[in-house]
Order: C-alpha cells, then structure tokens, then sequence
C-alpha cells in the first residue's frame, strides 16, 4: 500500500480540512467514545435502559452545550458519539441544542442563571416537549394549551415520544396562548405533570422515550421563556438539532463499515476472504462513497452555518441525505455479516435499528424533501 493511501474510514480525507483544536477535539471524542461508550453501548440497548452513570462523564467531557465551540466541533462530537451509540448522541443532542440552546436564547437572565450550570454539569437533565399524538410535524396543529391566570399560567395537554421525558429535572413545554405558541419551563414533580416511558421499543433502546401529561399544570409567569414567541422558536430549536443528527449519522454509518471491512477480510468463502471478490470490493466500495459524500456535506454546512451563511432548507438536505446513506449502508452491513448480522455480538444490528427513528425523528424523510421541494419551486405542499 502507497504511502499516500486513503484511510478506509476517511476515505477522502476529511481529517485535513479540520482546523488543529478540531481534529484534536475528534481524537479526544474518539477516545472517550472508545473507553466510556462503546463497551456498555450493546448492555444498555439488549436492556433497554439509559445508562446513567454515563451523564457525569459526558459533562466532564464538556459535551452538553458545547460552550466556546464552533459548529464543526459540535458536529464531530455527534458524530463520535453516535459511532458509539445514536441513544447516547440523543440525548446529548436533546441536551444541548433543544434544552440549553433554547433557554440560553430565549431564556432570562434568572433562568439562565438557574438552569444552564446545572444542565453543563449533568446536575440536571432537561426534555423538549414538542411532538404530539396530531404528529409531530404539524406544529400548526398544536392542542396543548396555556392559559393565563393572574401571574400564573395553567398548562393542559400531552406530549408524547419525548426524549428524557421520565428523567428530566425541567421540561421546556411548547404550547398554544392567546397570543400564540410560546414556551415554559416545568420542573418535575410539578402538580399536574406526570410521565410514563414508552415500552418496548426495538429502537433507540439505550435512551429514555415518555409520554408527557399536562393536566391543569400551574407554573408562574417566571417560567415562562420572554424572548420566543410563535412557532419560529420550537422550529429554530430543530434546525439545530437536525444538524447535529446529519452528523451523528456518520458516526452510525462508520461504525457498521469498519465492523464489515473487518469481517469480510477474514471470513473465508471457498478457499479466500469474501473481501476478495467483486460483489463483496462492490459493495464496499458503494458504502465508502456514502460515507464520504455524507463527510463531505456536514462539514461543508458546519462551515457556512460558523459564517451565518447556513438556510434551514440546506439541514434538511444534509438530514435527509446522510440518515438515508447511514441506513443504506447499516442495511447492506448486516446482510454481508450473514447470520451474525442479527446477533448483538456485533453492533451493526444496533445502529440499524437506532437509524430506524433517527430516520424517522426531527422530521421524516418526506418532511425534508417537502421542504426542500419548497425552496426549489416556491411552492408549499405541505
């Protein structure tokens, strides 16, 4: 092999169009991810529970908020940690773009005085109550309701799918005013407020899913976020999110081929490795080029969102395409592991099965290209 031969798992080498601190931060991540999340990732998810002890880790990793960092080191970090476990990225994702970001926004200097410490400590945990039984798409639609009391304001409603939900100290609540959609803080133990985790999943099982219920929730205009009002807010907060995920994807996608790479050169087939056939050097070949065109995408839209020359319409591309590529290369992974493809003695059947709701989750694939389809024409066919 030549000395300037590509690396199988940055095949165009994406490595150096990374600044100094950001390669540096991604060998930082890669180890932790190695040491912390990876040996546990399989446990957790055959289990079916978050493992908890991971959250004072990840804070003394200085992942939740990602305060001082630009938005492609937010994006490796994602993609690290979804090469573990798209359960673990989730919630660090929630952490971080839809909990953090939106108080630090929208927030008060009381609330984020309050919350943004405990949050980057892993002290408290906080949810993103949006998505409801109408769909969560469809925010137009929203049936949870706040009501204004004196200086009170009374929350009823039920928010469902949503991350963290049971083991959230404080949950931002989307809901409908008089005035529109505006958002409230809500700690636990509220009056009103009761959880209940989603059972059975075959998804995504080493993160926490819930149920929300708002019955007559009363929480003082304190708590209310002053700086967001309409539907412009919760929809920001997903853009954010969807930036993250298009990176968390390759993470997944990485993961599935260096597991297959591995395996397909040692598995013998009628006298040599699988690798050494042409349906087998093929079939690689096409995930290399998913990986690497999906590389490619994040890291350029990491450049122009750190410019603010970033549109939404442009996330949605890079959601859409590189959660398809991950899924399309998790898929063709598992098949060429044979039998031992749906065993969780390799990891690839986990991160297929997580990329089913990532695929599905902060907008499906038809969400995204309705959005794109929009920009494109001028047209809403929503």
């Amino acid at each position: 092999m030549s000395q300037n031969a590509p690396n199988p798992v940055d095949f165009c080498n994406i490595a150096a169009l990374l600044s100094d601190d950001e390669r540096a931060l991604q060998q930082t991540m890669a180890a932790f991810v190695n040491e912390k999340v990876i040996p546990i990732a399989s446990k957790s998810f055959d289990a079916g529970v978050f493992p908890r002890e991971l959250v004072a880790d990840l804070a003394q990793a200085g992942v939740f908020g990602c305060k001082g960092l630009n938005s492609v080191s937010y994006g490796l970090i994602c993609q690290e940690l979804e090469r573990g476990d798209a359960g673990i990225r989730t919630f660090v994702s929630v952490q971080s773009s839809l909990v953090m970001q939106p108080i630090a926004e929208y927030g008060s200097n009381a609330q984020q005085e309050k919350w943004l410490p405990l949050l980057a400590s892993g002290e408290a945990i906080g949810c993103f109550a949006l998505t409801e039984e109408q769909g969560g798409s469809d925010l137009g639609n929203m049936q949870t309701r706040a009501v204004q009391d004196g200086d009170d304001w009374v929350i009823t409603g039920k928010k469902v799918w949503i991350t963290n939900g049971s083991i959230a100290d404080v949950a931002i609540v989307w809901a409908m005013t008089d005035d529109g959609c505006r958002a409230f803080l809500v700690e636990k133990d509220t009056d009103g407020f009761t959880s209940s985790d989603i059972e059975n999943k075959y998804s995504l099982r080493a993160s926490v899913t819930s149920n929300l219920v708002f019955d007559g929730v009363r929480v003082s205009n304190e708590m209310m976020l002053p700086n967001v009002q309409g539907l412009t807010g919760p929809l920001r907060c997903l853009t954010n999110a969807r930036y993250g995920i298009a990176w968390g994807a390759v993470g997944s996608a990485i993961a599935c081929f260096e597991e297959v790479l591995a395996y397909t050169k040692t598995r013998m087939l009628f006298g040599k490795p699988l690798a050494a056939t042409q349906a087998i050097q093929m079939r690689l070949a096409e995930m290399s080029r998913k990986i690497s065109t999906a590389q490619l995408l994040a890291l350029h839209l990491g450049r122009m969102k750190d410019a603010g020359t970033l549109h939404h319409s442009q996330i949605s591309m890079a959601k859409w395409n590189n959660v398809r590529a991950a899924i399309d290369v998790a898929r063709d992974a598992r098949d060429m592991l044979g039998a031992n493809g749906v065993s969780s003695d390799y990891c690839t059947i986990r991160h297929m099965l997580n990329l089913e709701t990532v695929i599905t989750y902060e907008g499906t694939e038809t969400v995204h290209e309705l959005i794109i389809g929009r920009e494109l024409t001028g047209f809403n066919a929503f």
